[in-house]
């Protein structure tokens, strides 16, 4: 009976193996090679792209702007949309991640193709990968709902740049999208071109529409980090088309240090973000879930936020937070990140005196929130980026030379002194344990 037992059990164990040798590499899971955080602008209504009205401005900007409007109103109708993200790490194979999270009808999408970029819309030849979505070439994106494609091999470098094409058969409604892409979008003035070389005529903007994350079959050390912030971490006032956010040149950082190239970064900052109250975009606490937890991969949240709660001491006061309401907050935030087994770095605010919402009792907030960033030790590491940014004769403002000229934003060089101000060896200990940590 013994003899029996062990010869069964020994060829469970060889067929387990054998089942395991004909999945692939072990251990090899999807992380987010690049994502995006999504929100709903609305517009008034405006005619559609392509049917000017007779007084439609006349100078080119005037036009790009009325057109502009009109996608945000209306949406596409018998267009492509070709977008370009930039990858942080590499993979054999890989996936699409689209989301209608904030519109209030199905939208349909008729076509979906993934290739490497080579420059402006034009890809690169033999690069070209049409997308299915359970086993077909087209799927509808219902109110609120995220499709996976399946997946497809195609080896992608890190640090390189794809190009995410999608045909939109019908009127599609107002976009879920991001606003702040920095880089370009070519949108085809009708027809589906998704597996065009190139969009000749494409009209163009700079924002992602029904696009989320684009991940990456990687081994089983990759990991990914979530810069999770505002347009600090959007990369407003960056040059756009040339991955000048902190967040993309941290990327670059980590991919070129052996130790930490397994270390996908994705950008899940919205221009005028708020951690306490709707504003561009839900809230931090609403959307944290969604644009943080939710990543494939996620191993590490950065979490930069809050200077647009504090500069509401300027426009609307009776909304402005204490420095305890957004310690609070915070807690909250890395409470629901250990939760997941995710460990959670703190950046201190950037100085902001001198911006449109710029108060003395504001930087008393600011100053009492970063001293408990950097004190606190509720934070598993902490980025000063303040200190990174902040000018020594004074600072309460910005460098002269990381400053663009509205005393909040950095320049590329002061989102450079940024991403050079994170610690890379961070990322490559074992944080503690939450339970162990010091409340």
């Amino acid at each position: 009976m013994k003899v029996r037992l062990t010869l069964v059990l020994a060829l469970a164990l060889a067929g387990h193996f054998a089942l395991a040798g004909a999945q692939g590499p072990a251990q090899e899971h999807w992380v987010a090679t690049w994502a995006t955080a999504q929100l709903l602008a609305r517009f008034q209504a405006a005619p559609p792209p392509g049917v000017p009205p007779a007084a439609q401005p006349a100078t080119p900007a005037q036009q790009a702007a009325a057109w502009l409007q009109a996608i945000n109103s209306l949406g596409f109708n018998n267009q492509t949309v070709r977008m370009i993200v930039r990858t942080s790490i590499g993979g054999r194979r890989l996936r699409v991640t689209l989301s209608n999270a904030f519109g209030g009808a199905p939208v349909a999408v008729g076509a979906a193709h993934i290739a490497l970029r080579a420059k402006d819309s034009e890809i690169v030849p033999g690069s070209d990968r049409a997308l299915s979505f359970g086993g077909k070439p087209s799927c509808a994106l219902g109110p609120g709902m995220v499709m996976l494609s399946d997946p497809v091999d195609l080896t992608v470098p890190p640090s390189s740049d794809l190009a995410v094409s999608l045909y939109f058969p019908g009127q599609t409604g107002p976009p879920t999208s991001h606003a702040t892409g920095l880089h370009t979008t070519y949108v085809s003035t009708e027809g589906d071109a998704t597996g065009q070389a190139a969009l000749a005529g494409a009209l163009t903007t700079q924002s992602y529409y029904w696009l989320s994350a684009v991940d990456v079959l990687a081994p089983a050390n990759a990991g990914l980090i979530v810069a999770f912030g505002d347009s600090i971490t959007d990369g407003a006032r960056s040059t756009p088309d040339t991955n000048h956010s902190w967040p993309a040149l941290l990327a670059a950082r980590l991919g070129a240090n052996k130790a930490t190239a397994g270390f996908a970064v994705a950008n899940e900052g919205i221009g005028g973000n708020r951690v306490l109250r709707d504003g561009t975009g839900s809230s931090a606490l609403a959307r944290f879930d969604r644009d943080a937890l939710s990543q494939a991969g996620v191993k590490w949240v950065m979490l930069l936020e809050g200077i647009n709660d504090i500069g509401r001491i300027a426009t609307a006061p009776a909304e402005a937070p204490s420095a305890e309401d957004l310690i609070a907050a915070y807690k909250q935030i890395i409470e629901r990140a250990h939760t997941h087994g995710i460990a959670v770095v703190g950046c201190t605010l950037t100085p902001y005196e001198g911006a449109s919402y710029s108060r003395e009792s504001g930087e008393a907030i600011r100053e009492a929130v970063n001293a408990w960033i950097r004190t606190g030790g509720a934070f598993d590491a902490v980025a000063d980026f303040e200190a990174a940014t902040r000018d020594p004769a004074n600072p309460k403002r910005i460098r002269a030379d990381f400053d663009p000229g509205d005393h909040l934003h950095p320049n590329d060089a002061g989102y450079q002194a940024m991403a050079d101000a994170v610690n890379l060896s961070i990322f490559t200990g074992k944080p503690p344990a939450p339970a162990a940590k010091k409340r």
